[in-house]
């Protein structure tokens, strides 16, 4: 389900989008590959210091859809690969997976977990 590329993603210098549903339509946040993690059981886990209007689109809808991509990295076709991630996501403040996170990053309020549905690499 998980594609082979994206644990090396996750390892190198690149950005990452997250886009959810609101009221109004659209919204789209960026976050580091880097800041991603795994957890044992296979959420993608992404750190918040904000990402308040993601917060609200997610508590309204959890529906996220998540690219992850790097030049770094060998595509399907040469340099640079990518991920397609679509997924369920949740904010959580407790708990050993916002825990592990805070251990990496003392400025969050929040750590996203994702539940994967799908998860492609692009090229």
């Amino acid at each position: 389900m998980i594609p082979e590329v994206l644990p090396e993603l996750m390892r190198k210098d690149g950005v990452v989008a997250i886009a959810t549903l609101g009221e109004d339509g659209p919204h789209v946040v960026n976050t580091w590959n880097a800041y991603l993690a795994m957890s044992e059981d296979g959420k993608l886990l992404i750190p918040a210091g904000y990402m308040h209007k993601t917060e609200a689109n997610v508590a309204r809808n959890p529906n996220v859809v998540i690219t992850v991509a790097s030049s770094k990295v060998k595509g399907l076709y040469g340099p640079g690969a990518g991920c397609l991630i679509k997924g369920k996501a949740e904010f959580i403040t407790s708990g050993p997976e916002f825990d592990l996170m805070k251990k990496r990053f003392e400025w969050l309020r929040a750590t996203v977990a994702v539940t994967i549905e799908s998860a492609t690499q692009t090229w």
